[in-house]
């Protein structure tokens, strides 16, 4: 048996139960022995000094788009050399379970910004499955980095029955046959292990591809009564409705809310994104937490949102960025695929009044703050753009901004890149939202909008947010809360056996280097993804913060660097079957 013994760690087990500074063997995969007292080395035992460090259970993800990625690259080393040992797939209503690789490719790529060439090729390449069964027992024969888990796709499911263009079609329902079939797919799923049921309402995502290119996704085009009818199921066996709103309409937000209730029903475990403190409406989180308490409190129902403990920012490279989709004009720049179209579209004195109207409006729905004195341009064909913000050059050049933004797209299409902030500026806010009792720490979209997000690390900067706080003699929360909001407590209300540090359970661990929960954690890399040719993702990496991170008791990371055998062999990560409503 192989055998590590760490000696002398500050260990938080998950709970909210004080830290305390100790040994702890692994042993054989799991945590063997903890103790207060120090332990005799066993022979041959490899020994870690932790004096000084903090050791946690692997933190857990429970929103990625990992979908694609974990196909070439199943270490998924972006999250775990954060001590990220748990992720989850299949959120969003996505989710490559079932379906046709043409179609899984539309579907997947424009809505989480990830090359369709790339996905296409990805699942032409490697999908032999059609079933949750069969999808459960290719990924457990991938040579997994972190664990995994998984929802089931609603998009993904309701074409594959309906087929893709019957399942984007406005007015065309499933038949109460094509309803069964639906429910004996997610009833597969859920029998093996997966958590729930993901769906989409939001319009502004859209399909990829030339043949229903941006049309909203098929969960979109689905009558409440499709979605009541699965939860049927859902409820039954205590499982979980993952959502994303649709933020034009509050009615929608009401809906899910109703679904979650549990005073005329059993409570549906209801998760959806995100409560956030967004720029362009500083009071909305607030709203959102009351709206919360009153559903969880007086409704009974078992309702979280997702949040990030961070700063929600993000690159754009010219208009090709998530945002652009909340509006008409933004939308049909997006839909224009050709650089060189896109950028003559930008010329069109009709496109750009059309664009500065829409723009300009502030009645119409959105998440966006639109104000171009927020943002800073990073790369540009011009140096001497660089580090202006969009207004600023307007007023130099005697323009309207919306004039000088669609100038700088029109001559450098994607080759300028900006940066701007769109929620979670403000420190105070962050402090209530990561407390707030019904949300759960994530949503960070983990291998999704590669060039326009990076919130691998959102755990990290968690607990640098309440070190922080210490430090200014102003706490908000303890260390062994914001571990627990990380781990144990994401673990219970999923179901999946993972989360905590205890004698005899699976040693999924993670030592940190306290003095080294500071600002690196923000800094900004291009890293190359090389099975996906030249192109480069936006990622953080904090390497000193991280020292060690075990996934089933092999060493998976140390010190920024990943292990041999990582993502070519197995034993480290598998498939976590959730074990909530058996």
């Amino acid at each position: 048996m192989s055998s590590t013994l760490i000696r002398n760690a500050r260990i938080f087990d998950g709970s909210k139960n004080p830290s305390y500074i100790g040994d702890l063997r692994i042993q054989d995969g799991k945590v063997e022995t903890i103790s207060l007292t120090p332990l005799s080395p066993l022979p041959e035992e490899k020994i870690i000094d932790a004096t000084g460090l903090w050791l946690t259970p692997g933190f857990i993800d429970f929103h990625t788009h990992y979908d694609a990625e974990i196909e070439v690259s199943p270490d998924l080393s972006e999250s775990l050399r954060h001590g990220v040992t748990t992720i989850s797939l299949g959120s969003c209503s996505l989710s490559l379970a079932v379906g046709d690789p043409v179609d899984l490719a539309d579907m997947f790529s424009r809505v989480e910004a990830i090359p369709r060439k790339n996905v296409l090729e990805i699942l032409e390449k490697t999908k032999n499955w059609n079933s949750a069964k069969e999808y459960k027992q290719h990924l457990n024969g991938l040579a997994l980095g972190p664990n995994v888990t998984s929802f089931a796709g609603h998009s993904a499911i309701r074409a594959h029955v309906m087929g893709l263009e019957r399942s984007l079609t406005k007015g065309e329902r499933a038949t109460q046959a094509e309803l069964k079939q639906m429910n004996d797919h997610l009833e597969e799923a859920l029998n093996e292990g997966f958590m729930g049921m993901s769906i989409n309402t939001l319009v502004w995502d859209k399909m990829d591809g030339s043949r229903f290119r941006s049309r909203p996704l098929p969960s979109t085009f689905a009558p409440w009564s499709e979605y009541q009818f699965l939860n049927k199921t859902l409820r039954r066996r205590g499982k979980i409705f993952q959502g994303v709103p649709n933020v034009s309409t509050k009615i929608n937000l009401l809906m899910f809310l109703w679904e979650a209730f549990g005073v005329f029903a059993k409570p549906l475990k209801t998760t959806i994104i995100s409560m956030m403190d967004v720029k362009y409406d500083p009071g909305l989180y607030k709203l959102l937490g009351v709206i919360g308490r009153i559903a969880n409190k007086i409704f009974r129902a078992d309702f979280r949102y997702q949040s990030l403990p961070e700063p929600f920012d993000l690159y754009a490279d010219g208009m090709d960025v998530v945002v652009f989709e909340e509006f008409g004009a933004g939308a049909a720049a997006n839909h224009i695929e050709d650089e060189l179209e896109r950028k003559t579209l930008m010329k069109d004195p009709k496109y750009r009044s059309w664009f500065k109207k829409q723009w300009t409006n502030w009645f119409l729905p959105r998440v966006f703050h639109r104000d171009f004195r927020e943002t800073k341009i990073v790369e540009s064909p011009n140096p001497s753009l660089l580090g202006k913000s969009i207004e600023q050059v307007a007023k130099e050049r005697g323009v309207h901004s919306v004039t000088a933004f669609l100038d700088l797209v029109a001559e450098y299409g994607n080759s300028i890149r900006w940066y701007t902030v769109m929620a979670n500026h403000r420190t105070e806010p962050l402090r209530k939202i990561v407390s707030h009792p019904d949300i759960l720490i994530g949503f960070s979209d983990a291998g999704a909008h590669l060039r326009g997000m990076a919130h691998y690390n959102f755990p990290l900067r968690m607990m640098k947010l309440v070190k922080d706080a210490e430090k200014e003699k102003d706490p908000f929360m303890n260390m062994e809360t914001a571990v627990y909001r990380l781990t144990g407590e994401i673990a219970d209300w999923f179901g999946i056996d993972a989360g905590y540090i205890k004698q005899g359970k699976r040693a999924d661990l993670v030592l940190i280097d306290p003095n080294k929960l500071d600002d690196s954690l923000a800094e900004d890399v291009e890293a190359p993804m090389p099975f996906m040719g030249d192109f480069k993702r936006w990622v953080r990496r904090n390497d000193s913060t991280v020292k060690q991170v075990f996934v089933n008791g092999k060493l998976a990371f140390e010190n920024g660097k990943p292990s041999e055998g990582l993502g070519k062999e197995k034993g480290y990560g598998k498939f976590l079957e959730s074990q909530i409503g058996i």
